[in-house]
């Protein structure tokens, strides 16, 4: 590759501000670079046989051997999505969502918004794949390279949310009380936090160990999840047709399907949240980017399908409930639909055992596909080098896995189901987690325009798939409605909610967590900088098994300049020999300007640019 192109050479003067003079010509070089002002792009190639791509300079640096594998293939990424997708949403949220929309059709209608919520969020994910196809991470990635200025605010607020809050206390709760349920057992409290540990651990042990060996694991029960589901709808299409007994008339509850009591503001957005709950996980497979060979092609083809797939049993179980259980008793229901419909057809306290099993593994296998997904997350807001200790993230010894990740988000798990009480604190907790997610989706839209922006505006071309701005605003749309809608009251007031304090607490306390980053990020890289002398800056740690990592450093002042000229924008030093990431794995800064040590464009990465 060659190029024929004049930069200007930046310099540094005494109050540490660039001053811009001539640079001679650069003829022939191994690598490509571009700026846009203080944004310095390189392009980067990993080892999953995707193109080359741009990406600004301060990401964490791209793997160009993942050092977690090539093990994704096409039913693994099918699994993993549909695995997360079916946890106990399906069998626990119809008769919620019946309640909060007021009637069959209108119920019927929001499944399928759930679907067309998921596609467009979907395709936003894969046009930012597309545009860096060698990060695993998903939103961590995105968010970094859409926000790259002021420099690590949305690497730090992303990682501190992922961290603190990386928790799977609420599903392992869940696979507990139906562990208990198989034998009709009513657990103390103490009980069901020990076997949700158990659980959980259970879950840890089964990933931690091998990373084809967990894709394997997690595929079985997805398959199991997924023929559950098929049982469900093909029994509901045997009640459609009359041939049940005790179901004498299965199409009442199709009839004048619009009829019902009409809906609220409140109900129409707890159905809503409780349709996005039953669908997150549609995105579980862009976690995993660079350990899938050709990742856009199979991504795009993949994803859609176990969107599509899981959405069609959706409604079809949808339709088993409405043909089988009576609307008032759907209305009324306490425990979960799938049980009511069950007994409906089978008449038989078995079948709802056999079903409280089915459902225990359901949450079982969430657990899991939340572990393989989110550990890759975590281990992206490590490596950007904002987290203390990047080796502790980075790292994949002595397994061959994240086993950094899996053990922090194992030890956040066991502390959030032994510290909160059962109850309004519990529910609390888990409310927590979706009010900040909610903004970052909204940013993370936005952000899709600003990228293709900036790559429009330097030249850089369309990656290999590109959403419809219609769908992108949709997305927008339907996150800015999350994120605004909470604030609505509840019908019998401020504290009718879910918790006995005031309903929107945990709101106040999300968008609360939010500002404390914004000011732990400002007194980090701005104040305490500018008291003590030092600056901050950034270096790539290349581990043991092959794993890179940017480690974010401080250098007195009057360091700067000799640093400056000896490291590139990504924090590689310009004369180095690296075997991982050579000529032909990242084609980056050139290393005739980094001979000459004279090129300001790949120095210059001060936060306050």
């Amino acid at each position: 590759m060659s190029f024929n192109w004049r930069r200007p050479f930046r310099s540094r003067d005494d109050n540490d501000e660039p001053t811009t003079h001539d640079a001679p010509a650069l003829t022939r070089v191994n690598s490509a670079e571009v700026s846009d002002g203080s944004l310095k792009y390189t392009l980067e190639k990993g080892g999953n046989d995707s193109q080359p791509s741009y990406q600004e300079a301060t990401g964490a640096p791209v793997e160009s051997r993942s050092p977690l594998g090539y093990s994704v293939g096409p039913i693994t990424i099918i699994f993993l999505n549909v695995s997360k997708m079916i946890g106990t949403g399906v069998y626990s949220t119809p008769s919620a969502i019946l309640r909060g929309t007021g009637s069959v059709g209108l119920s019927m209608i929001y499944w399928t918004l759930g679907f067309f919520t998921s596609i467009s969020t979907l395709s936003v994910l894969l046009e930012f794949a597309s545009y860096f196809p060698n990060r695993s991470g998903s939103e961590v990635v995105y968010l970094e390279q859409a926000y790259p200025r002021p420099r690590w605010l949305f690497p730090t607020a992303f990682a501190f949310l992922n961290v603190v809050l990386s928790f799977s206390s609420g599903n392992s709760i869940v696979c507990a009380q139906y562990l208990f349920r198989i034998n009709g057992h009513t657990p103390s409290p103490w009980e069901l936090k020990g076997v949700a540990i158990a659980a959980y651990t259970v879950a840890f042990l089964a990933v931690v160990f091998h990373t084809k060996a967990s894709y394997a694991f997690s595929n079985g029960i997805g398959i199991v999840k997924t023929l559950t589901l098929i049982f469900i709808a093909i029994t509901g299409l045997v009640v459609l047709g009359g041939n049940i007994s005790s179901i004498p008339d299965p199409h009442s509850n199709f009839r004048n399907a619009f009829d019902g009591l009409p809906p609220t503001p409140y109900g129409l957005n707890n159905a809503l949240y409780r349709i996005i709950f039953s669908y997150t996980g549609f995105d579980n497979a862009f976690n995993v980017v660079n350990e899938v060979k050709n990742p856009i092609k199979t991504l795009r083809r993949n994803t859609f399908i176990s969107v599509f797939l899981v959405a069609v049993l959706y409604n079809l179980a949808n339709v088993a409930y409405f043909a089988s259980v009576p609307l008032p008793d759907l209305r009324a229901a306490k425990e979960i639909t799938a049980s009511l419909f069950f007994t409906a057809v089978f008449g038989s306290s078995n079948a709802v055992r056999g079903l409280n099993f089915l459902i225990a593994l359901s949450s079982f296998g969430n657990l899991v596909t939340v572990l393989i997904g989110s550990s890759r997350m975590i281990r992206e807001c490590g490596r950007q080098g904002v987290l203390p200790f990047p080796r502790f993230w980075a790292t994949t010894r002595p397994f061959g896995t994240p086993i950094g990740p899996y053990f922090v988000k194992w030890f956040m798990t066991v502390i959030m189901i032994l510290a909160p009480p059962a109850g309004d604190a519990f529910n609390f907790v888990v409310d927590l987690q979706v009010y900040p997610s909610s903004l970052f989706h909204i940013l993370v839209g936005i952000g899709l325009f600003i990228v293709r922006y900036r790559r429009k505006k330097l030249g850089l071309g369309r990656g290999e798939f590109k959403a419809w701005t219609v769908v992108v605003v949709f997305n927008i749309l339907v996150y800015a409605y999350l994120l605004v809608m909470p604030w609505y009251p509840p019908e019998g007031g401020p504290y009718a909610g879910n918790v006995s304090f005031w309903y929107a607490t945990y709101v106040v306390t999300g968008t609360g967590i939010l500002l404390g980053c914004g000011i732990y990020y400002y007194a980090w890289i701005w104040l305490l900088p500018k008291l003590r002398g030092y600056r901050i800056r950034q270096e790539v740690l290349t581990l043991e098994d092959g794993a890179q990592s940017h480690k974010v450093i401080k250098i007195p002042v009057e360091q700067l300049a000799e640093w400056d000229a000896t490291h590139d924008a990504v924090g590689r030093p310009l004369n180095r020999t690296d075997s991982h990431s050579g000529d032909s794995e990242r084609i980056g800064v050139s290393s005739t300007a980094g001979e000459k040590g004279q090129d300001g464009n790949v120095r210059d990465v001060d936060p306050e640019k």
